[in-house]
């Protein structure tokens, strides 16, 4: 009886029908290279014929060697829709098939943020985005560390329309409408960006080969034990830290819980929203508002909004758990059900957990109840009361950051596909070690490029264009070492690779969120970049680049290349540091004259250095006459007498 299942069983898999396979990459409505041959691949049996046919003109036939099977797809214009089918023991048909260009959208979180996380601001791109020729593929996030995968696990082309657009890559998004809209060409998105993710992990074994201490670290993870325990520790350690708080925490353990109305809150403290604790804590504490509400308030109001509070949250209103959040990041923005509120006076309790010490309720974010054209604030006073404190909870390991993994996992299945270059937005990960950066970057560039050539059998220097990080934290008084000037550095030095493009941001950053909104500028100079140098335009796409300095006497003078017609200064407030021998900065007094810029210091007599936007979050002061941004930079300045 065994036996009969088993050959049944068998009979009935995937592997015994010996149907041919596409990779995931190769599916219906794909975007595919225009004026280039497309590598057409896929599984099936060993010597199995496989016919391949464009419109129903016959491309080619191929037997299966070693399990694969790959023709060549003529290269094709612009435009569709065309068909693709291939039959071998089965037919695959494929259509709405376009050709254009491919974009690969890589990098970190913000090019990961969705579109849904920027509807706020641009509420009508969303509504609005029918662009059935700008298409998205979004790439599993798994990584591997023990060869480069050959496909990916799922993934599916879609159109970008008002029902899908929310999970589109922003930048890239903004970065292909930019396009599209200038030449009609359909866009493809390749879209495998990950949160958090350092530049080592988007490195093959290749290329890391040069840096040993970090190609060590991603063999290591090839040990699937490794991988096991130490995710099994981390759970545990979370399961016991945030078990042992719900367990101690007054606020849900009591008779009468702390998100009830019914609780008297009088003996609470005062608590100033937006704002921190002023001492460091760890632990959960609670916050407690009442608001009075109309009949017709109560029926409008359908958002919460409760910016973004440094750990987690979980918020109740009128005793009913509405939301919650899990890590600092996020906006607060909970969409309320239906009754949540009432006539009269409603209470919204708020429970903050924080994981390391600094715990509060960020500053600059939106804090209301109601909807977006008519907002109820809920800043100012708020009842709080500490529940239970804790040890400061430790790290977790975030193995899918780790060397190679996502390069085999989530880039290397994508480079059997030509594409039109690489769109890149990284780096806060490598802050920390901002010195070592600029060759690994580069080292990935070169990579991927080798890569690209070896898998679709073309020599590859395709575009590489990619985002400065943008400003961040706060601001300081006095000019200071900066690792995120450092980093920037590091990414403006990485220009000497061919074929590049550095998109600046330090004027588009928020002090207060790692993850900017402003997404739609950064991906239209993204795509003036594209113009320029995939595209072959005669377009301006870049600000003010220094050309020289000159130290004359106690000034320095500043001479620009640009592509505007003029420089433009935008206040001169503290962007600007001169130091002299003794390499102190102290922000300078600036002028421009005559399309130089002059900089002193009543302090320094002979200046020697200059720096511009050297800071974690920089001033942007310095544009060209079409509103693109001057990039942080520092020079050593000559004399007159000193022409090298």
């Amino acid at each position: 009886m065994f036996r009969i299942l088993l050959t049944a069983a068998l009979l009935l898999s995937p592997l015994a029908h010996a149907d041919i396979r596409l990779p995931k990459l190769i599916g219906e409505g794909m975007v595919l290279q225009r004026d280039t041959a497309i590598p057409l691949w896929g599984w099936a049996d060993a010597d199995e014929a496989v016919e391949v046919r464009f419109n129903g003109q016959l491309v080619g036939q191929v037997k299966t060697k070693d399990g694969r099977w790959m023709l060549q797809l003529p290269a094709q214009q612009a435009g569709g829709p065309h068909q693709l089918s291939f039959k071998g023991r089965n037919l695959i048909e494929l259509k709405d098939i376009y050709f254009g260009d491919v974009w690969v959208a890589s990098g970190q979180s913000n090019m990961e943020l969705e579109m849904i996380r920027v509807a706020e601001a641009y509420p009508e791109d969303l509504t609005s985005a029918n662009y059935p020729l700008i298409r998205q593929f979004k790439v599993p996030q798994e990584y591997n560390f023990k060869a480069p995968q050959q496909d990916f696990s799922g993934g599916e082309w879609v159109s970008a329309n008002p029902k899908s657009i929310d999970n589109f890559s922003a930048l890239a998004f903004y970065f292909g409408r930019d396009l599209f809209q200038h030449n009609g060409v359909p866009i493809g998105i390749l879209n495998n960006a990950l949160g958090g993710s350092p530049v080592e992990a988007w490195m093959s074994e290749e290329a890391l080969r040069p840096f040993p201490e970090a190609l060590a670290e991603g063999i290591k993870f090839r040990d699937d034990q490794l991988i096991q325990s130490i995710t099994a520790a981390d759970k545990s350690k979370n399961d016991q830290w945030y078990g042992d708080l719900q367990r101690r925490d007054p606020g849900l353990t009591s008779k009468t819980p702390w998100y009830s109305e019914n609780l008297d809150d009088n003996n609470w403290q005062n608590f100033s929203v937006p704002g921190f604790r002023p001492e460091p804590f760890t632990g959960v504490w609670w916050l407690r508002k009442t608001i009075d509400l109309t009949a017709a308030q109560a029926k409008e109001a359908k958002i919460l909004r409760l910016g973004s509070i440094v750990d987690a949250d979980e918020v109740y209103i009128n005793g009913k758990q509405v939301g919650n959040t899990t890590y600092m990041y996020p906006p607060r923005r909970y969409e309320l059900p239906a009754g949540a509120l009432k006539a009269g006076t409603n209470l919204i309790a708020v429970r903050v957990t924080s994981t390391n010490g600094k715990t509060g309720l960020i500053p600059d974010k939106p804090y209301w109840i109601g909807t977006d054209a008519n907002p109820l604030p809920l800043t100012g006073q708020w009842k709080m009361q500490t529940a239970a404190a804790a040890q400061n909870l430790p790290g977790d390991t975030f193995i899918r950051w780790k060397p190679l993994g996502l390069y085999n996992g989530l880039l290397a299945p994508l480079t059997s596909l030509p594409i039109k270059g690489v769109i890149w937005y990284q780096g806060e990960s490598n802050v920390g070690a901002y010195k070592d950066y600029q060759p690994r970057f580069t080292a990935m560039i070169r990579d991927w490029r080798a890569k690209w050539a070896q898998g679709t059998g073309q020599q590859n220097q395709f575009p590489f264009l990619f985002v400065q990080l943008a400003n961040y934290l706060e601001k300081t008084p006095a000019p200071v070492d900066s690792s995120w000037a450092g980093l920037r550095e590091a990414q403006r030095q990485s220009l000497s690779e061919t074929n590049t493009a550095m998109v600046v941001a330090i004027d588009k950053g928020e002090w207060n969120d790692i993850h900017p909104v402003d997404k739609k500028t950064l991906g239209q100079r993204l795509a003036l970049a594209a113009r320029a140098v995939a595209l072959g335009e005669k377009v301006g796409y870049q600000g003010p680049e220094l050309e020289s300095v000159m130290a004359e006497g106690s000034q320095l003078k500043l001479n620009f290349n640009h592509s505007g017609k003029s420089l433009v200064l935008k206040g001169t407030g503290n962007s600007f540091a001169i130091a002299g021998a003794d390499g102190q900065y102290r922000w300078a007094k600036v002028q421009l004259k005559e399309q130089q810029l002059l900089l002193s210091h009543p302090d320094i007599k002979t200046p020697v250095k200059v720096r511009y936007a050297w800071a974690d979050n920089p001033e942007a002061v310095l544009f060209n006459s079409e509103g693109l941004p001057a990039g942080p930079f520092e020079a050593a300045a000559k004399s007159k007498l000193d022409p090298k």
